[in-house]
């Protein structure tokens, strides 16, 4: 949690304070400018007590489908190769010397199937939480600052001015108020996220744009969601 409530050097004082009308609709239209994209390019870094997990990949927000490369660190190869992710299932394709990106099209086979773990999984969680920051409408910009929404401070990320807001409490938002951070430009474009999970003494953290977005094509088994 720790690592959640530093703040980079910015240009303005650190908050935390309440939300302005401007930054109130900045943080209502995030999830919706990542359905509008119809998809994002994401780097999902996942914390573990046995080494972390890398998740590289797209997200694509209108089919709610996931795909990518997962890499461990500071751990064995058994977790590495390409994984494709819905709100119920995931599917893993091992492989022993895993690419730094996913073929356009996934292999026609070799996947092995499970259903996605609702708790008790960083790596499920994480899957969940990136697969949720698209909606196909705004949030409600003036109900926000009253479910917990903050305002914490400026950064750049990427060479992006950004605004860190805590996202509110909602059944529909992973975690709660305070728990998620996002660094979100001026226009509304998300470009970080970070989620305090479980037990972990260290967030995921949702990048985008760290690469070209590649449109996700399901793999066999799955049946994405239109």
């Amino acid at each position: 949690m720790a690592a959640l409530l530093l703040i980079a050097g910015g240009s303005g004082p650190g908050g935390p304070r309440a939300l302005t009308p401007d930054e109130a609709n900045q943080l209502a239209i995030t999830r919706f400018r990542n359905y509008e994209a119809h998809g994002r390019a994401v780097t999902i870094t996942v914390p573990g007590t046995a080494g972390g997990l890398t998740v590289t990949g797209s997200v694509d927000y209108r089919g709610k489908l996931g795909y990518g490369v997962v890499r461990g660190s500071g751990r064995g190869t058994s977790s590495d190769g390409l994984i494709e992710w819905t709100a119920a299932s995931v599917f893993f394709h091992p492989m022993a010397n895993a690419p730094a990106h996913a073929p356009a099209s996934p292999p026609p086979a070799g996947w092995y199937g499970r259903p996605l773990q609702s708790s008790g999984s960083s790596l499920d969680s994480s899957l969940t939480i990136a697969l949720g920051l698209g909606s196909d409408r705004p949030d409600n910009a003036q109900l926000l600052p009253q479910n917990g929404a903050a305002w914490w401070g400026r950064d750049e990320v990427d060479g992006h001015r950004v605004d860190i807001m805590t996202g509110p409490s909602s059944r529909e938002r992973s975690g709660t108020a305070g728990s998620v951070r996002y660094w979100v430009g001026s226009d509304g474009t998300m470009y970080r996220v970070r989620v305090s999970v479980g037990s972990e003494p260290q967030p995921v953290v949702i990048d985008f744009d760290t690469h070209t977005y590649v449109p996700v094509k399901p793999v066999p088994g799955v049946t994405p969601t239109r």
